[in-house]
């Protein structure tokens, strides 16, 4: 999932951040400033369905700078004056200047192309109506040229999840990165290469509901956390099944609720990764031999 063009100016943890998926933030990464920055730098933003962040990453991984973060608005098409380039280029314009851009997108991105913006098409965000005009505006809008173009640097699109997982997987055997936030998103990997991306999201998983409707943040209000994580630990053994995954990562804002003792005889092949990593993946976009790429 890459795109190019032509301006702007791993960590593993036992405790998940605060923020993304329902992105209730502190403003804060847990992740120091680098202080003697490596080029090449990397421009790293992170789309969410309720926040957009960004903040620019040395050679190292280290960040550069303070990560800078706004919260999504609805309606919000691909393009125009209000568009998700215009704001993501408004949003990093104060941050140094990189040398190429990553970015982590929640759905389908084929060759830095959006195949679904499942939030983004809606009227007011996740879990409202479909607006017809928004599914057209962003059926397969080339969202890493259009990046390109605004900020002036070799852009890479990826799915969010994709690039959650490039940062924390250890590198050895199938491993699947789930993110619990505003949606339900996964990665898979196998020895440390990303593969192509599936949407699990969006397929069945229980009571003719799928793991999205299932796992997301509205539903996680609605029946509470108990019920809920009962739900993850059904979830997680339902892809044991179907990947049978050597380790399980889980990520995102909602990492932080889960209750580990839950999981059953799945602890031991699971970690619980800090939400940071959705902004620290973005380097390696540009490194290793991606088949989801």
């Amino acid at each position: 999932m890459s795109g190019e063009g032509g301006g702007q100016n791993g960590r593993n943890a036992d405790q998940a951040g605060a923020d993304d998926g329902q992105e209730t933030d502190d403003g804060a990464d847990g992740v120091d400033v680098a202080k003697d920055p490596q080029r090449p730098y990397t421009l790293a933003i992170d789309i969410g369905g309720t926040g957009l962040k960004a903040s620019v990453l040395d050679a190292n991984g280290a960040m550069v700078a303070d990560r800078v973060r706004v919260a999504t608005s609805y309606p919000l098409p691909p393009a125009g004056d209000q568009g998700m380039v215009a704001v993501l280029a408004k949003l990093v314009s104060a941050l140094p200047e990189a040398d190429r851009v990553s970015a982590g997108f929640p759905g389908m991105v084929r060759h830095g192309h959006v195949l679904s913006a499942p939030h983004f098409v809606t009227e007011s965000g996740p879990g409202s109506p479909v607006d017809p005009k928004l599914a057209k505006a962003w059926a397969r809008f080339d969202l890493a040229g259009g990046l390109a173009d605004a900020i002036g640097k070799p852009t890479r699109v990826a799915n969010d999840a994709d690039v959650q997982g490039l940062a924390v997987v250890g590198g050895t055997g199938l491993e699947l990165v789930v993110t619990l936030g505003t949606g339900f998103g996964t990665a898979i990997f196998l020895d440390g290469n990303l593969l192509p991306h599936l949407e699990i999201a969006h397929q069945p998983f229980r009571k003719g509901e799928t793991y999205n409707d299932q796992l997301g943040e509205r539903t996680r209000k609605d029946i509470g956390d108990h019920r809920w994580n009962r739900r993850v630990r059904k979830a997680a053994a339902q892809l044991d099944q179907l990947l049978f995954y050597d380790h399980l990562y889980l990520g995102g804002g909602n990492a932080r609720r889960v209750v580990r003792d839950d999981l059953g005889d799945l602890l031991e092949r699971t970690t619980v990764v800090d939400n940071s990593a959705g902004i620290l993946g973005g380097i390696k976009l540009w490194t290793g031999d991606h088949l989801g790429l």
